[in-house]
């Protein structure tokens, strides 16, 4: 009896180790050159006599509409702990089921993927290009289960990832939701890094760029990134705390890359066709890079309460996109500027045309910007084959949220004495420094506590009660030509007016195609739409768009035109009254000619100016 006992403790240990969870991958390319990788995943732990459910994602972190992963997954087989064949069933288009099993499933498959981008796998004779959702299948059940991956390289390849090393191919991961957002790129890329402190922490920042060029436009591409990365830490008075001391940019500008920007909690992908030819190609890249680091605090760490945690089955959406996001579009070319890499030319163009948007776009009578926001399913590189009417409905929540960054920055600067940097490093206090021991956000926020804590930071709420009800829930514009005066920039309309006629024209071989036309335009009102033929106007033949455009510019504002239009297959006059829509432009005072006084330099050296220790404004 005594025997038997200590047999049974003895055992009793190893029954429990064998049956902790734990999911193990191996990925090799042996047939990279037809874009494909043989994975290997093994599940340990499940527990006896149920039944493994297996799937693969449906939609990634960052993107928010449904990108179907599971179409690019075939040749799957399973066997159990000791190597027996086990039957694999499959209850829908996105999941494997496997029972008898004992205890431990080891699932191989194969996944096709061409695509190098934020998104989805890419798989070629120079690079394997990892976005882990389009990749790994995953079980349901062992969302905390501990992860390791064998990556089996090509000669040449080295990786670069966030995830957690043991070896130059092995990598680890504490639980699902972070191995899903650690992208991750095998090839042969070259490394620049560089360490810092800010606030009282230390933390290390590395290049991992795949490109075609030289290693001197890799220096001075990373030079100016380093500049960039130091003017977004200043401002937000400290690194965002990445899991390891390391945040990885994980770069490839490629001839048959996509452009592309994707952001992690550790790590960014960026990836473009753009190169880094010249000094002017190199600044060009650098708004997707500013964006995506931004993002390591805002939305990554601060994040909205709807994307957390994330759902791979399904679309996340979040009503606060137009913050997430948006801010994020207005910080981006603020940091640039900072850094001294943008003109303030550079600078108003770049934001002029995010309020161009906003103050030009017929969506705004359609949806709030929080609404624009619940539309990403529907926009954020989601596909259909039936026709939408996006020009008409839509304003993008990047710009959207930019123009009204831009507006709360100016106002609170004018009427408070405070700056959007400030409130954002009370909205990192309240919520995005609040980190949980699963290495995911503690506090994510709500549209609520963006504006109490809008009220609670200017002592205002009346303030920041009727910001919202106008401008992020309302669908008012922001007076930003007066707010912009203060700091020396001309929000400007064309001095001559001109007839609009609002209409996306193609050649067709017997007049002109429109595709589609604009609310406020001229053609739409007139009836004049997707799939109509002009051959005429105002008894002018159009056989081509520019004679279209020619014959309308001939014409005034307010005059009533007869268009000659065939409209599915019918031939007819349609009677068209001339609209105009004014061109905006947004330019330093200086370049229009307007005197900039000592009160100016000040604003613009307040807002524009670094915010490096040291620094002046560049």
């Amino acid at each position: 009896m005594m025997r038997s006992l200590l047999v049974l403790s003895l055992l009793a240990p190893l029954s429990l180790l064998a049956q902790k969870q734990r999911v193990e991958y191996s990925i090799s390319f042996p047939t990279a050159a037809q874009h494909e990788a043989r994975v290997v995943a093994t599940f340990t732990g499940i527990p006896r006599g149920g039944t493994l459910h297996v799937r693969m994602s449906r939609s990634s972190p960052g993107r928010y509409a449904l990108h179907e992963f599971a179409k690019n997954v075939y040749d799957v087989s399973a066997t159990d702990g000791h190597g027996r064949t086990l039957a694999v069933t499959r209850p829908d288009p996105y999941g494997w089921d496997v029972a008898k099993h004992d205890g431990i499933v080891r699932i191989a498959y194969t996944v096709f993927g061409d695509r190098t981008d934020g998104t989805y796998l890419g798989v070629d004779r120079s690079h394997a290009h990892l976005n882990m959702p389009a990749v790994f299948m995953w079980a349901r059940g062992f969302d905390a289960a501990p992860i390791r991956l064998t990556i089996q390289r090509q000669p040449g390849w080295q990786v670069a990832t966030q995830l957690v090393p043991v070896s130059d191919s092995v990598f680890t991961a504490p639980n699902l939701q972070w191995f899903m957002d650690s992208p991750t790129e095998v090839g042969p890329v070259v490394w620049r890094q560089w360490t810092d402190s800010a606030g009282g922490k230390r933390a290390t920042w590395r290049m991992a760029i795949h490109h075609l060029g030289t290693d001197a436009q890799v220096d001075s591409f990373a030079t100016m990134a380093r500049r960039v990365v130091a003017e977004e830490v200043a401002m937000w008075g400290e690194p965002a705390g990445y899991d390891h001391g390391v945040y990885t940019f994980i770069v490839d500008y490629l001839p048959w890359a996509n452009g592309d920007g994707m952001e992690h909690r550790n790590s960014t992908i960026v990836t473009s066709r753009g190169t880094l030819v010249d000094s002017a190609a190199r600044v060009a890249r650098l708004g997707t890079v500013a964006h995506e680091f931004f993002h390591s605090w805002n939305v990554e760490r601060l994040r909205p309460r709807p994307l957390e945690p994330f759902d791979f089955e399904r679309t996340n959406m979040s009503r606060e996109l137009w913050f997430a996001e948006g801010f994020t579009s207005y910080f981006a070319p603020l940091a640039i500027r900072r850094a001294g890499l943008y003109t303030d030319v550079q600078f108003a163009r770049d934001m002029g045309g995010a309020v161009t948007d906003v103050i030009r776009s017929p969506g705004r009578q359609h949806f709030s910007a929080v609404e624009m926001s619940m539309q990403a399913p529907f926009v954020d590189a989601a596909t259909s084959i039936d026709p939408t009417n996006p020009q008409n409905t839509f304003i993008s929540y990047y710009n959207w949220g930019q123009a009204i960054g831009l507006g709360l920055d100016l106002s609170l600067r004018e009427r408070f004495h405070l700056t959007l940097d400030d409130f954002m490093r009370r909205m990192w206090r309240d919520y995005g420094s609040h980190q949980n021991a699963a290495l995911a956000p503690a506090r994510p926020y709500t549209i609520v506590d963006v504006r109490r804590t809008l009220g609670s930071f200017t002592g205002d709420t009346a303030f920041a009660n009727d910001f919202f009800r106008r401008y992020v829930d309302g669908r008012e514009v922001i007076d930003y030509a007066s707010l912009l005066a203060p700091a020396g920039f001309l929000l400007a309309a064309d001095t001559v007016v001109r007839p609009y006629l609002g209409a996306s024209l193609a050649e067709d071989s017997t007049g002109v195609l429109v595709n589609w036309s604009v609310e406020n335009g001229s053609a739409w009102p007139a009836g004049i739409g997707a799939g109509d033929v002009i051959h005429a106007l105002g008894g002018e033949p159009t056989p081509t768009i520019a004679a279209l455009q020619a014959a309308v510019a001939r014409h005034r504002v307010g005059e009533q035109v007869q268009v000659d239009v065939t409209q599915r297959a019918l031939r007819h006059t349609i009677p068209m009254t001339l609209r105009s829509l004014p061109t905006l432009s947004l330019v330093p005072y200086e370049a229009a000619g307007r005197p900039v006084t000592d009160e100016i330099r000040a604003f613009r050296s307040g807002w524009l100016g670094s915010r490096v220790p040291g620094a002046a404004l560049r």
